[in-house]
């Protein structure tokens, strides 16, 4: 297959799946359970919710492996599993699509706070990452995305690492923002500007946003990612913030909604699109649907 980087670069825009977490926990992950377990535990279940993104029209299937970096894994006892949990992972995907879309590794935060605020150590994370990435690597993965992450030098870490595994390997990178009075910050103070300048140039080939917002912030996250840089775009937006009803963590934002501002996305030029918490398959067959239609304008 074309890589998803040269088809980019030809004006193509592709949609990304939607939350991995959201599927697992409805078919029966109990909540404290390390989501990884899943890949040495159920193989079929990952299989099964890969096959329904697929279906739904995705392009670019994500891997269960947000927190499966030996220092994530290590709370649960599992750090020793690293390359098995990760492995299995990319394989459960791998044996559901063929070549119909593309594998993406997912490598969220690692659960540390970096010195002087935290304790770890900067070497320390970087041999972390790079463990977790040489294994998705070694697996087949099309490309890598550096998701979620709230400090900047927690993701350009992260970057480097997949860089020093593998210098041609495509590497997305998303931060995550809260609205405020003066604009898009993340947790750690890192401006949508900032994140725009410092993932490019930690070697990041696409960059953008994730969860912790509703897809109409994402929006205007967009445009402040565009005003900055021409980089190709990444946005997988929640479905809404979550809320708790009867006792059960529910997303409002329906298919159609998410659709509505997703022809936005791709009308500003954002090259992927997907969902993050709370979207489903429902709502990515919405999104597709919406980047047809854009497409036959």
């Amino acid at each position: 297959m074309e890589s998803i980087l040269d088809r980019i670069k030809r004006g193509e825009q592709l949609v990304g799946d939607g939350a991995m977490g959201t599927l697992l926990f409805e078919l029966g992950l109990e909540p404290g359970d390390a989501p990884e377990t899943i890949n040495i535990s159920n193989l079929k279940l990952l299989e099964d919710i890969a096959y329904r993104y697929l279906d739904a029209g995705a392009d670019i299937l994500q891997t269960n492996t947000f927190g499966a970096s030996p220092l994530k894994l290590e709370q649960y006892g599992l750090a020793d599993r690293t390359e098995e949990i990760n492995t299995m992972a990319v394989n459960a995907v791998r044996s559901i699509i063929d070549d119909r879309a593309y594998v993406s590794g997912s490598c969220g935060p690692s659960g540390r706070v970096l010195k002087p605020y935290g304790d770890c150590e900067p070497d320390e994370l970087a041999g972390s990452f790079e463990r977790q990435i040489a294994a998705l690597v070694a697996a087949g993965i099309d490309m890598l995305c550096v998701e979620t992450m709230t400090d900047l030098n927690e993701a350009t870490i992260a970057i480097k690492a997949a860089r020093k595994v593998d210098s041609e390997l495509i590497i997305a990178a998303t931060m995550t923002f809260d609205s405020t009075p003066r604009g898009f910050f993340t947790i750690m103070g890192t401006s949508t500007e900032t994140a725009a300048v410092g993932l490019a140039e930690a070697g990041a080939d696409i960059v953008g946003s994730n969860c912790g917002n509703g897809v109409r912030n994402m929006v205007e996250i967009a445009k402040e990612f565009r005003k900055v840089t021409q980089m190709p775009l990444m946005i997988q937006s929640n479905a809404g913030l979550p809320e708790m009803i009867d006792g059960k963590l529910t997303y409002k934002e329906s298919p159609e909604f998410m659709a509505d501002a997703a022809d936005e996305l791709f009308r500003l030029g954002v090259s992927i699109v997907g969902g993050c918490c709370g979207t489903t398959p429902v709502h990515i067959a919405a999104i597709r649907k919406a980047l047809d239609s854009y497409k036959s304008d």
